[in-house]
């Protein structure tokens, strides 16, 4: 399963003209995994099923489980088969002018996906890889992204199938539940315990959702047309044998839980009936070959539905059978309907006549191929579509339904003749073309095959079914039926019956439907009913999409803000009201004790008045004068260090004191960015009075969240004393983390794919700065540069440093922030090398070395800093995420979960006996990526002042 996605990642680096080895790599992929299927036959052949675990999320349950049986082994066969002669038709079909390595890359996961879904022995894998296969053949879709139909049918496709797929993973998180397992053996071998359980209609429901939207049935139809805007060789593949066969994959996988139950008759079958019947009809008034072709998949997708919703063995039987007949007869109608478009330059029926005349051997496999989809007598159509005529006829379980099926199955049969034949008269026979640009000639040999081996398998198939196709139909009837499957005859006559008769009229009827209306649909440009828009699903989507969108510019236009202000104001209430709602619908979850005697200590109490007027007058002075407002703001963090320092919270304390350094210079570099006051703006006195009411709304809330988390606070301080989780990693932190720094411990071993989450994301968050901050140049701003070097050299240009304007700023001496700068770094080795033991680590060290750098910036200035230091920002990111990852992997090869560390004692020169962790590496990853991510951010504000700065003193040149 993993070959495909291998080979995906190397056809997408190979050249762009790289057309024929990209081709010769996939072919190769598809041939290989295609051999080892048939070598794994033999050993499920009787209805053994191979299974594969690998541990994934064992504390959940879920593991990644690879389940091979006679379904999946079919379905991957023609997913494999079909999928090899794909690449070959395509490497002469896409034209050398199209990056085809990209599109090999994405046909290749897209097979891979495929796999997936029908590989999977779990439910939550199989949704993951369900999501995979619609993403993928958005892409598969969307290929051509220059034609706007391609663009709005990857749209479409990708829409309705994600969908479903949501609703699918919903479902399967339901039956899980009610089976307490997600694996897929379990969850089969428990069909009386899922149908005694109330949640197993919506589970049900969910789960035909996501199997309707992907095998295109009614009222979910309207995107496979609109997908035939991609390359022939994607039509051929996801709408054949692939992509809308998982929902029938999906609908066989669920046929022993659910298939007897009147609500899979109702929802299932209802949906066959209908599109059997829209497919078949909507396919007459096409004139387009692929249009055509698209519709009649539709049909033939619902005709095997309805088998499945019937409920009965034999019709799960007939069900699988032409599963198998109609991918290879739509897969080679596809292929020779491109073929007609690459040598003819069009498929418009219209244009085309007499091409049998300029394409014998193309015409000849065509007609084939579309007599095998029209039922015709000696070909592997014919064979399935008379079980599916039998076992309508049947009228097994007695639902009233069923006493109309057979006249429903019948038209819809004389409807398939009858679109086959305007595929084949229309098309090559008639007068010789005169619309045409080209003269129509055969295609390349190679082109060519595989259409000769699929009609050449219909053939075979339909003389020969019992010894060519009739073992491994038997092994996937045995998967979906039981040990026990009920008798079917692969015979190529079973005497005059009722399916025989219905199948005679069907053919007979076509062909007079033909004679009759064949010239007024060959003039028709109506389309049918498809030209009423409220029968069309297309416009319904539309207009859906359109509704949604109006909605939420509305919600926009309601709830949005420009100012961050408004924003941060909702944020506030929403958490407000949320626990307001919380505590009068339930109850606090914890009550505080009011009357808890509280230990009286003035002096903390002093220190905690000192740092409530800092926050009060920062608050007063951001009004009238912002850099008192950073300054009493930093005062207040200073207060919330001491807080920890006090209550015996050393790291805490370390590391607020410098994030507060940091982001105290921080504010002050994106001071000049703020906007003016209203006072210098020379606002109008109304505008004024909101101002003020707006800040009085803002006191009002501000006061009323604190005092709701001043109660939740003391409501925890004063609960009492419960066993929590930090007896755990207190006991656990020397012995099996090798640190007596509980905090650090926690942060690079228990917790550390958590701090690797999280400084991806401060890595992330310093490249999204860097790139805001390069696209907010003003329009005249002369050192604009359109990259990162460019805008580097312009701001190391002589004039005011971004140190300059912090050093004038704060006052002071450039000689003092020089002596600092070795003591700073002496600080956050210290810090690094004893975060294991003692209060420090990884993150801290990081912030104070930024911190270091940043003082040479204040004093020293751009040019020197940048000169001398040599400083990369964005390679040390790199480097400390290739870190951090390589210590988890390196725990993967000796067979320990990712991130595990070890530690032992090692004798040293001169240190003697010291204790050495893996998690000191981690932490160095750590350190560089906090380093490179603050410095990147600083930097980068740091030019934009220099930028604004330069161009101030520009402009007071020029008023002066």
């Amino acid at each position: 399963m993993a070959a495909p996605f291998l080979g995906a990642a190397i056809a997408a680096g190979l050249p762009r003209h790289a057309r024929t080895s990209a081709a010769i790599l996939s072919w190769i992929v598809a041939l290989v995994c295609l051999v080892s299927l048939g070598a794994l036959w033999p050993m499920f052949a009787d209805g053994e099923i191979l299974r594969l675990e690998i541990p994934w999320l064992p504390s959940l349950g879920v593991d990644l489980v690879l389940r091979l049986d006679g379904l999946s082994w079919i379905f991957c066969a023609l997913i494999l088969g079909i999928g090899a002669l794909v690449v070959l038709y395509a490497r002469y079909y896409m034209s050398p002018k199209d990056p085809v390595p990209r599109f090999f890359s994405f046909l290749l996961a897209f097979m891979g996906a495929m796999q997936g879904v029908v590989l999977s022995g779990n439910l939550i894998q199989l949704a993951v890889f369900w999501e995979l296969t619609s993403l993928f053949s958005f892409l598969l879709i969307g290929y051509w992204h220059q034609n706007p139909a391609a663009r709005e049918g990857a749209r479409m496709a990708l829409t309705v199938t994600a969908l479903g797929g949501l609703a699918l993973l919903v479902g399967m998180i339901l039956l899980g539940a009610i089976v307490g397992s997600y694996d897929l053996d379990v969850v089969l071998a428990a069909k009386d315990q899922i149908l005694a359980d109330p949640r197993y209609v919506p589970a049900l429901g969910l789960i035909l959702l996501g199997a309707l939207t992907k095998s295109a049935q009614f009222p979910f139809h309207f995107w496979l047309p609109r997908a035939m805007a991609a390359p022939t060789p994607v039509s051929a593949y996801l709408h054949s044998a692939t992509m809308v066969k998982a929902g029938i994959f999906l609908l066989l996988r669920m046929w022993p839980i659910f298939g007897q139950t009147d609500t899979w008759y109702f929802v299932v079958g209802g949906a066959g009936v209908a599109t059997l019947l829209l497919g078949a009809w909507c396919a007459i008034f096409q004139h387009d070959l692929k249009g055509l072709l698209a519709y009649s998949t539709i049909s033939h997708l619902g005709l095997i539905t309805l088998l499945l919703g019937l409920g009965s063995p034999l019709g799960a039987v007939a069900a699988i059978f032409h599963t198998i007949n109609h991918a290879t007869f739509k897969a080679s109608l596809f292929m020779a309907a491109g073929i007609i478009d690459h040598e003819a330059g069009t498929r418009d029926m219209r244009k085309l006549s007499g091409l049998y005349r300029y394409m014998p051997i193309t015409g000849t496999l065509a007609i084939v191929a579309a007599a095998a989809m029209a039922g015709v007598p000696l070909l592997n159509g014919f064979l399935s579509k008379e079980m599916f005529l039998a076992e309508v006829v049947s009228g097994g379980n007695g639902h009233a339904l069923n006493s109309a099926l057979p006249v429903l199955a019948t038209l819809a049969s004389a409807f398939g003749v009858l679109y086959s034949l305007r595929f084949i008269l229309a098309t090559f026979f008639g007068p010789p073309p005169t619309l045409l640009d080209r003269t129509p000639h055969e295609p390349p040999g190679w082109m060519r095959r595989p259409v000769e081996i699929l009609v050449a398998l219909c053939l075979l198939v339909g003389v020969a079914p019992a010894l060519t196709v009739g073992p491994f139909l038997r092994s996937a009837v045995i998967s979906v039926a039981g040990p026990n499957p009920p008798y079917y005859s692969l015979a190529l006559w079973h005497g005059f019956n009722i399916p025989l008769l219905l199948s005679v009229l069907a053919l007979c009827g076509g062909g007079v439907l033909y004679l009759v209306f064949g010239k007024a649909l060959a003039a028709n440009t109506r389309g049918g009913l498809l030209h009423l828009r409220r029968l069309n699903g297309g416009y319904l989507f539309e207009k859906a999409m359109t509704g949604i969108v109006k909605g939420a510019r509305w919600v926009e236009r309601v709830l949005g803000a420009d100012r961050m202000q408004p924003q941060l104001r909702a944020v506030v209430l929403v958490a407000l009201l949320a626990g307001a709602a919380a505590a009068v619908a339930g109850g606090l979850p914890i009550t505080p004790d009011w009357s808890a005697p509280a230990p009286s200590d003035y002096a903390f109490a002093g220190l905690w008045l000192v740092g409530g007027g800092c926050a009060v007058a920062a608050a007063w002075q951001a009004k009238y004068h912002r850099l008192a407002a950073v300054v009493l703001m930093g005062g207040a963090g200073l207060v919330s260090c001491l807080s920890f320092v006090w209550l015996s919270a050393p790291d805490l304390a370390i590391t607020q004191l410098l994030v507060e350094v940091v982001t105290t210079v921080l504010l002050l570099l994106g001071l000049r960015w703020l906007p003016k006051r209203l006072e210098e703006m020379k606002v109008s006195d109304a505008e004024q009075r909101r101002s003020r009411r707006r800040r009085q709304v803002d006191l009002v809330i501000a006061v009323v969240c604190g005092l709701a988390l001043a109660i939740v606070a003391y409501a925890v301080m004063t609960r009492p004393m419960v066993e929590g989780i930090s007896r755990f990693f207190v006991e656990r932190a020397y012995s099996e983390g090798g640190g007596r720094n509980v905090v650090n411990v926690i942060l690079v071993d228990f917790r550390a794919f958590d701090t690797f989450g999280e400084i991806t994301v401060l890595g992330i968050v310093g490249l999204t700065v860097l790139a805001l901050l390069r696209r907010f140049r003003p329009a005249d701003d002369s050192l604009a540069a359109p990259n990162q070097r460019q805008a580097q050299e312009h701001a190391l240009a002589d004039g005011p440093t971004p140190g300059d304007a912090l050093r004038d700023t704060l006052l002071i001496p450039r000689v003092v922030m020089r002596w600092m700068f070795p003591f700073v770094i002496v600080l956050a080795v210290h810090l690094f090398l004893r975060g294991h033991d003692l209060p420090g680590g990884g993150f801290a060290a990081g912030v104070a070395l930024s911190i270091a750098v940043l003082l040479q910036y204040m004093a020293s200035g751009a040019r020197w800093v940048e000169e001398r230091l040599l400083l990369r920002p964005i390679l040390w990111i790199g480097l400390g995420l290739i870190i951090a990852a390589g210590c988890g992997l390196a725990a993967v090869g000796f067979n320990r979960p990712f991130l595990t560390s070890a530690f032992q004692y090692v004798h040293l020169p001169v240190l003697g006996k010291t204790p050495l962790a893996s998690a000191v590496i981690f932490d160095l990853g750590v350190v560089l990526l906090v380093v490179g991510a603050t410095v990147l951010m600083l930097v980068a504000l740091a030019h934009q002042s220099l930028r604004r700065a330069k161009r101030d003193e520009d402009a007071a040149e020029e008023g002066a």
